[in-house]
């Protein structure tokens, strides 16, 4: 159990740490106008903190840093209820003010904001296609052979397309087509649709359409959208400006790592609601182990759909990214509700 005046001093220690990147003696905290011990007693529990597993040297004669464990102790215990700046408020507002029609297009601006805003690296999962479904499928022409299909899933998620119409196809084939589509899949799950097409409505293309060949093609192309990843990134090498990512062969392993599809599911997968804070060796997967994550998970009519993380340096402004991450994920969940 720690004394008060050993809590005033870790966390005293750590916010200067995330501040300026340096190891801090008792002569630092000694000066501080709301610090009245002197640097003995400073030094005292100093060591005793670091004897407690706290806080570390960085060699013989140094200051302090905080530990892995005191960084845990610190995001556990320390930090007080989030105030985000005035700046901070306005930036995110602007974003969910401008109304932006598409919900990749909102994902990818907010994983830039993120970045930009902590100078980490954002990743944004958006709603899982393995548990997300088709709801319906409309087809709009345009003209000549022009149109705009688009798709709604369970989650809310609107998708627009341009394509080309299949020559060969009679308008009302094409409705029929789309009526096809909709009585057989919705409902069904986003990553199963190809395997559907290609195993059952083939067959019913064959009866109702003339050219089922062609409109077997045009379906195939356009579901291509199922496919992307659903994945968004703000700033990966944002690392490269951190000063304990001056390793270029631990940053290369990290950039490596977030390449990789299954890593960043392994990463944000979401176990639990609201804020997770994951610490150094905390994490699971290896490249990470020299880094915090922060994620929060956004909801849609009370269920999970996606994820919103910020990587940095153990040495993270914990207090800061979690009120940012707090604020977007409530934005997100109201603006996914409001809209669908």
């Amino acid at each position: 159990m720690l004394s008060e005046r050993q809590l005033f001093i870790l966390q005293v220690l750590i916010d200067d740490y995330i501040q300026h990147v340096e190891p801090v003696g008792s002569r630092t905290i000694s000066k501080r106008e709301d610090v009245h011990f002197s640097s003995a007693t400073i030094r005292n529990e100093l060591a005793d903190l670091e004897d407690m597993g706290y806080l570390e040297k960085t060699h013989t004669s140094s200051g302090r840093v905080p530990s892995e464990k005191g960084y845990r102790f610190y995001v556990d215990h320390l930090l007080s209820p989030t105030i985000l700046s005035t700046a901070d408020i306005y930036n995110i507002q602007e974003l969910f003010n401008e109304k932006l029609a598409e919900t990749e297009r909102i994902f990818e601006q907010s994983a830039k904001i993120l970045s930009e805003l902590t100078n980490y690296t954002s990743i944004i999962l958006g709603p899982e296609a393995l548990e997300t479904t088709l709801k319906h499928i409309q087809l709009i022409p345009l003209g000549g052979q022009q149109a705009v299909a688009i798709f709604v899933t369970s989650t809310g998620q609107v998708e627009n397309r341009h394509v080309t119409l299949p020559g060969g196809i009679a308008p009302e084939e094409i409705e029929a087509l789309v009526n096809i589509l909709n009585e057989n899949l919705t409902g069904v799950p986003l990553a199963e649709l190809h395997q559907k097409i290609r195993d059952e409505l083939n067959l019913v293309f064959r009866k109702h359409i003339n050219n089922h060949q062609q409109a077997s093609m045009f379906i195939d192309d356009i579901f291509k959208w199922s496919n992307k990843d659903k994945i968004f990134f703000g700033g990966k090498t944002k690392m490269l400006y951190q000063p304990e990512f001056r390793d270029v062969e631990k940053v290369r392993i990290l950039l490596d790592a977030l390449e990789e599809k299954t890593v960043i599911e392994q990463l944000l997968s979401a176990n639990n609601e609201g804020i997770t804070v994951t610490i150094g060796q905390e994490n699971q997967v290896e490249a990470v182990r020299n880094c915090s994550l922060i994620k929060a998970s956004y909801s849609f009519h009370g269920k999970h759909i996606g994820t919103i993380s910020l990587i940095g340096p153990t040495r993270m402004e914990y207090k800061r990214v979690i009120g940012l991450l707090d604020t977007i994920s409530k934005e997100f969940t109201n603006l996914f509700n409001a809209r669908y």
